[in-house]
């Protein structure tokens, strides 16, 4: 599970930080080409804050589950004002079977135990309806753990190769994988695998504000990685991947 002091930092950055609007911007844009023009009813597992769940129930004009182990996060998602939320494990959702035409897993597996998310994988199968879909993001690359991945307690990452190999043997078919924050990476592994380890700094989170002029243009870097993935080009390698699979039937 997540630190749960990171709902705080979470909930008081993701109107304004960078890389969450830019994330939030992208899936939209890649659920818009996949999903249907009104939805019946999506699942998020692995609501935070539940901030996502909102933006996603303004632009699908459909009825938004959420659920978390987490109950700070369930608290923060409820002050949004979400109501259909449910605490529980990922890996046994306490729900029916082929019930969503969509469900969201965003930045979940990454902090199961690696072993684990094989589990997770096949309740989110479970819960998508025959023909319906399920987007999956993560972190990516063991090279760019950080003091951030340790205060989080990420416990995992991934390549685009195993997250397709995953979704391939729980009887997803992908119909899109890419790497995001693709364009950073150099600045990436330099701070973290050169700036960090000479600065011997204790473990905290990355989720901090920066000075506006850097947050417009990090931000901007991922609204060209966003037009660009929109347009259909799949990035080589970068920080995050993402997944859309078809549940066959």
């Amino acid at each position: 599970m997540m630190n749960p002091a990171e709902f705080e930092n979470i909930a008081n950055a993701e109107n304004s930080f960078w890389w969450y609007r830019g994330m939030h911007d992208i899936a939209l844009r890649l659920l818009r080409r996949t999903l249907p023009a009104r939805p019946s009813r999506i699942l998020e597992a692995g609501c935070g804050t539940g901030n996502f769940a909102l933006k996603a129930a303004k632009e699908f004009g459909c009825p938004v589950d959420v659920m978390d182990l987490a109950a700070e996060g369930l608290r923060y998602a409820r002050a949004n004002g979400l109501q259909r939320m449910v605490q529980a494990d990922i890996r046994a959702l306490p729900i029916a079977s082929d019930q969503y035409e969509c469900v969201l897993s965003l930045d979940v597996l990454i902090h199961l135990e690696r072993g684990t998310e094989r589990a997770a994988v096949a309740e989110l199968a479970r819960v998508t309806r025959p023909g319906g879909f399920l987007m999956i993001r993560v972190a990516a690359l063991d090279a760019l753990r950080s003091r951030h991945s340790a205060f989080t307690h990420e416990r995992q990452r991934f390549t685009k190769a195993r997250l397709l190999r995953l979704a391939r043997e729980n009887g997803l078919e992908p119909v899109r994988c890419t790497y995001l924050n693709s364009l950073l990476l150099p600045v990436a592994l330099v701070r973290f695998r050169v700036w960090e380890p000479l600065m011997r700094k204790p473990v905290d989170s990355g989720v901090k504000p920066v000075a506006g002029w850097l947050d417009g243009v990090l931000g901007s870097v991922l609204w060209v990685e966003g037009g660009l993935v929109e347009w259909g080009w799949d990035l080589p390698l970068g920080q995050t991947v993402v997944l859309i699979a078809r549940k066959r039937g």
